[in-house]
């Protein structure tokens, strides 16, 4: 079977947000058929949803896989509810969230699934962890990763530092 590269993002702002994004990171090692190539250092990043909510730790991870997109996203949804993920709002807080950011060079629309995410080019927790891994990366239907970080109105990802 092939490998695809696929880019995950992962963010927390609930419970021991660096403790469950790390967490998450391991889960990843966990999925059949699939192996984490890199990961990104830990971001903190402000909501880009409802502002009464607490910041937010992110991380991306380059995996291969020869899992479906499907197949993925429906693994990476029981990780989600293993680790107590619990959607309350559009936006809103969470223990963990696992996101297919890109899944190589396939462009997906559906009800489900879309891919590349659809929020990329507006997300600088997404961008600039992504950045630090693949740095020369093209995103289907948008262009260069740096080009689309270049058009960021304001940035309010900063590496990850403990308190």
């Amino acid at each position: 079977m092939p490998l695809h590269s696929v880019y995950i993002g992962l963010g927390s702002n609930l419970s021991e947000p660096v403790e469950q994004v790390k967490k998450g990171l391991k889960l990843l090692e966990s999925i059949s058929e699939t192996r984490v190539v890199k990961s990104s250092q830990l971001y903190a990043s402000k909501p880009q949803g409802p502002q009464d909510q607490p910041d937010f730790v992110n991380a991306v991870s380059l995996i291969e896989t020869a899992l479906t997109p499907f197949e993925l996203l429906d693994t990476l949804q029981q990780l989600e509810l293993q680790q107590g993920r619990i959607k309350k709002r559009r936006w809103g807080e969470r223990v963990i969230d696992l996101d297919i950011i890109l899944f190589g060079d396939q462009v997906i629309d559906s009800e489900r699934l879309t891919i590349p995410h659809k929020e990329i080019g507006n997300r600088d927790f997404v961008l600039l962890p992504l950045s630090e891994i693949s740095p020369g990366l093209l995103i289907p239907n948008l262009g260069s990763l740096s080009d689309i970080i270049a058009r960021l109105d304001t940035n309010y990802v900063t590496p990850w530092q403990s308190p």
